[in-house]
């Protein structure tokens, strides 16, 4: 029964380490996929002078991104994501949810990752955790006319500018190998966000944008 039960061990790893991919110290690792951008906002209400309430909410969005991985020793690395900037619509919420697209903006959060990857280097399956610095950087900002029209009616358009900030960003994700240089590789953050939107009339808004992301991509070795 023990020589069964060691023998039913050995066929499983074996299994999980066949023609997977070695995250070994000093392996670079590249990835191509995507991401989906999600903001959770809270709080937000503009300033006076304005309706009480008056709120905003940022829709998804989903770009190609990707990222380099440098594998420090058996399971700690330092990962880059890259990505093409998301571009998120603007909503009118609370006191102004009846105006739909107040304004529109780029983000491009530019973050760099250390890792600890579970398992063996050659494990097919691979999960890992990691803590981000990252520099959310926001340009672009265009406001709407419907932004203008409840700000400042009758006036210039309205312009805005959103402050970009440094934050942590813890991560989750894993890899599972589908050959000795291939992988698929699965990513999950959540940051705390906060930050401030100004209007060119003077008001501001200090909101939490609070985003999480999730990233889908095949991983190959160099």
């Amino acid at each position: 029964m023990k020589m069964h039960t060691k023998l039913s061990a050995i066929a499983v790893a074996a299994l999980l380490s066949h023609n997977a991919l070695a995250q070994s110290a000093g392996t670079w690792l590249g990835r191509i996929g995507a991401t989906t951008l999600t903001p959770e906002v809270s709080g937000g209400a503009l300033s006076a002078p304005s309706l009480a309430n008056s709120t905003t909410d940022v829709g998804a969005s989903t770009q190609l991104s990707g990222g380099i991985t440098y594998m420090l020793t058996d399971n700690i690395s330092v990962d880059l994501p890259l990505a093409l900037p998301f571009t998120h619509t603007i909503y009118g919420a609370g006191a102004l949810k009846g105006v739909g697209k107040v304004g529109q903006v780029d983000a491009l959060p530019a973050s760099l990752f250390l890792q600890y990857r579970f398992m063996e280097a050659n494990a097919k399956f691979r999960p890992y955790v990691g803590v981000g610095a990252t520099y959310a950087y926001f340009y672009n900002a265009k406001g709407s006319a419907a932004l203008t029209a409840t700000t400042n009616p009758g006036g210039p358009p309205t312009t805005l500018t959103i402050d970009a900030q440094f934050i942590l960003t813890p991560q989750l994700g894993f890899t599972f190998a589908l050959s000795e240089k291939t992988a698929l590789d699965v990513a999950y953050t959540k940051s705390i966000l906060k930050t401030t939107t100004r209007l060119s009339t003077g008001q501001t808004a200090d909101v939490n944008l609070d985003p999480s992301s999730v990233s889908l991509a095949l991983s190959f070795k160099f």
